[in-house]
């Protein structure tokens, strides 16, 4: 009887321990699991969804200081029954007056036809079974519209080259544009060149391999300051663990571009991609593998940099 009442325990070890052992791997590799850095003026603001990453965690850490009201505001949505309802004049008046009066009926117990007679309650009755049609329509396609998030127009990253060279390339840009119903495109504000893509491509791995091999100043000429900073503090932790974060065979899958825009003489460049690599956590001294393999990640990487120089990554953001 003890064998079988200590079954449940022993399960919740095992999926405790399960959980403990991916958190510890999902902190692994430059960036681990938080999001930091700057993006300008648009570092608190969400990057537009993608088909390779549909949302994006905020910006957790930045040296960029958010200013009261800096922030973009949107004008309110108007209401999910305007329209039809929202008419004013005659009609708007009419329809909800009909609309009104049954529905005072029905709370006062005189049924849906209780103020009307003769003609005027079949003619009350129509409008008003028409008109809870209309409601329930509009009501749900609001819904719709809310419950599903607006894709980013701007194409995958294979598109953008195939656009500028002609031919696809053999790396591994997403294969995939935007889902059906993205938004127009028109977030390039930069005008990018296949350069650029195969810059971002290259970074990608660059970045990661750097880290990995903790080389500051392979790190140094490839991000900004700032994100020098908080991938230092994350070596120095390793450091202080007595492991060392490797990492290798870092292959971009897909990638989308969500925005690329100007500020003054500053340009930027928000993709998302996903990527494979091999992300393990060794020991120092022994170079025993603590934890960590083959694993694949998704994240909405920014890169800056001064009109007509080489692009740095200056935020990673989780999805």
């Amino acid at each position: 009887m003890l064998r079988f009442r200590c079954r449940p325990l022993l399960a919740l070890c095992a999926v405790a321990a399960v959980l403990a052992f991916a958190a510890g791997d999902a902190n692994a590799r430059a960036g681990r699991s938080s999001s930091f850095g700057s993006r300008g003026t648009q570092t608190f603001s969400a990057p537009p969804s993608t088909t390779t990453a549909p949302s994006a965690r905020p910006i957790e850490r930045s040296m960029t200081q958010q200013q009261p009201g800096g922030t973009v505001t949107r004008p309110a949505p108007t209401s999910p029954l305007g329209g039809f309802f929202g008419r004013p004049g005659f009609l708007g008046g009419l329809f909800a007056g009909f609309l009104g009066a049954g529905l005072l009926g029905m709370l006062f117990g005189h049924g849906l036809l209780g103020g009307l007679g003769g003609f005027a309650s079949i003619l009350g009755l129509i409008l008003q079974v028409a008109l809870v049609v209309i409601v329930a329509r509009l009501v749900w396609a609001w819904w719709q519209r809310r419950s599903q998030p607006a894709l980013a127009g701007g194409p995958s990253l294979r598109e953008n080259l195939s656009a500028f060279s002609g031919t696809p390339m053999g790396s591994g840009f997403g294969s995939r544009g935007p889902a059906p119903g993205a938004r127009a495109s028109g977030t390039d504000e930069v005008g990018l060149t296949p350069d650029d893509f195969n810059a971002f491509e290259r970074l990608l791995g660059e970045v990661q391999t750097a880290y990995g091999a903790e080389d500051l100043a392979r790190l140094r000429a490839r991000v900004t300051p700032e994100m020098l900073s908080y991938f230092s503090e994350e070596l120095a932790a390793n450091t202080s663990n007595g492991v060392v974060n490797k990492i290798s065979d870092v292959k971009l899958l897909q990638g989308d571009l969500a925005e690329a825009w100007r500020e003054g003489g500053t340009e930027y460049a928000t993709l998302a991609m996903r990527y494979s690599l091999v992300d393990q956590m060794v020991e120092r001294e022994n170079g025993r593998v603590v934890q960590g393999g083959p694993d694949e990640a998704t994240e909405v990487w920014t890169f800056m940099r001064v009109h007509g120089g080489h692009w740095l990554l200056s935020a990673i953001q989780q999805t």
